[in-house]
């Protein structure tokens, strides 16, 4: 099951401010927030760890670019699939 993390929970996981996160969104070091209601974003709590992760293993900015790219790029397969299935 996935767990959609609102900002303040991204922020307490990583320990970056709003808008550290929001500037690294711009600067394709992390994923983009998906709207999950009316006026509300969040994050898959995946993604998030999966960037943590990244960092913690000291990867390049190049390579954590690669990494949101493959995790966008999941979304998109994930959509796709469901559509498939008829959820």
């Amino acid at each position: 099951m996935i767990t959609m993390l609102r900002m303040s929970a991204v922020v307490a996981h990583t320990g970056r401010s709003r808008t550290s996160i929001y500037r690294d969104v711009e600067d394709g070091l992390f994923t983009k927030p998906v709207r999950i209601g009316t006026g509300a974003i969040g994050w898959p709590d995946y993604e998030v760890a999966s960037l943590i992760a990244a960092r913690v293993a000291d990867k390049s900015e190049d390579e954590v670019r690669a990494l949101v790219a493959d995790l966008h790029e999941k979304r998109r397969t994930a959509l796709d699939e469901a559509k498939l299935h008829g959820h």
